[in-house]
């Protein structure tokens, strides 16, 4: 029997022919997944799929397959953490294997997305009554206990090297760094990271105390701070970490002038966001849907950072000065060989009609 059959429901199956049949199509998004010579996942494959689970649901008894196919899904997430991805990042070292294990898990991420609009039914009708684990939840925590958690400790040590590297003012790949801080190990990065600092600092003073006068040493030692403060309030940004920002400015906000450097990394920050949207905007199709994707991306990203400012930035007037500049600068970047000021005018002149 094949998948259409089976979509149809023109005759009774038995558990297991139904999950080959799912298989099938699993098998297909991980190939994608993986960068694999396979055909785009489109709205057809989805529709099979999604009829696949629901037509595999209700053949048992009392919907007793729902339960089966569950375990069936837990069950080959797990193994192909175990015996595919693993095995594949296990064999890679320093940042190659940072690089790969970004672009594993951010490629998971979105096969996981699918895998949970297929499964629709299931969870509408059978995870939700019982309040187990989703399936979004079973594949982020598979890679995240069978994958992330054996690679951690390397993973680790790469992102901190990058960081040293980039402390000695050598040029690194920062996206591959951000990226590299996975929103999976945040808090147990963090840990290391701090811990790292402080032996980091305390080397370098200590080269400093014996080299240096008591003029060049405070110096050093200022600029080393305000290098670490706009590195953390960075981190912070790209964390949405809302109250550890408004903590940062309560702190900053005792000392005199402390505000205008956390406000000058605010500022650069959103200025480098809105580079990269209008970068992405270049190089994809200049067309004038995608110049209105942009906008509204755009906007969308005003009024985020309206929210960091008034929550987060305790609503200072710096931070609010800091946001109109950034926004100010992008206005006469070009898009498509048009003045983004322009793009603006005619959105919301279509807004208004």
């Amino acid at each position: 029997m094949d998948g259409n059959c089976l979509a149809m429901g023109h005759k009774e199956i038995d558990m297991d022919e139904g999950w080959d049949i799912i298989q099938k199509w699993i098998t297909k998004l991980r190939r994608i997944s993986e960068g694999l010579p396979e055909p785009p996942f489109n709205v057809d494959d989805y529709v099979m799929l999604y009829s696949s689970v629901y037509s595999t649901c209700i053949q048992g008894p009392h919907h007793g397959y729902s339960a089966q196919l569950y375990n069936k899904c837990k069950q080959d997430l797990e193994e192909y953490m175990s015996s595919t991805v693993f095995p594949s990042l296990s064999e890679k070292h320093d940042e190659h294997l940072l690089r790969e294990l970004v672009k594993r898990f951010a490629n998971h991420k979105v096969m996981v997305k699918w895998l949970a609009l297929c499964f629709n039914y299931l969870e509408r009708y059978y995870i939700r009554q019982r309040a187990l684990p989703t399936i979004s939840e079973i594949g982020l925590t598979c890679f995240r206990d069978l994958v992330f958690d054996a690679l951690k400790h390397k993973a680790k040590d790469v992102v901190i090297a990058l960081i040293d590297r980039e402390r000695e003012g050598e040029e690194i790949d920062r996206a591959l760094l951000k990226n590299g801080k996975m929103d999976c190990y945040e808090k147990d990065f963090e840990e290391h990271m701090l811990r790292d600092t402080g032996n980091y600092y305390s080397c370098k003073v200590s080269n400093w105390i014996l080299s240096d006068s008591c003029p060049d040493y405070m110096i050093k030692a200022e600029e080393c701070l305000e290098k670490e403060r706009d590195k953390r309030c960075r981190a912070l940004l790209g964390q949405d970490r809302v109250d550890d920002l408004s903590r940062m400015c309560r702190l900053y906000h005792k000392i005199p002038n402390g505000l205008e450097q956390v406000a000058s990394a605010f500022k650069q920050h959103v200025i480098a966001e809105c580079t990269q949207l209008v970068q992405q905007a270049e190089d994809a199709a200049k067309s004038k849907l995608q110049q209105q994707i942009l906008i509204r991306e755009l906007i969308e990203l005003h009024n985020e950072y309206m929210e960091y400012v008034s929550n987060g930035f305790i609503n200072h007037e710096l931070f609010h000065k800091a946001l109109k500049e950034a926004f100010e600068s992008f206005y006469n970047e070009t898009v498509g060989g048009t003045l983004s000021s322009e793009l603006m005018a005619t959105f919301s002149d279509n807004i208004k009609l």
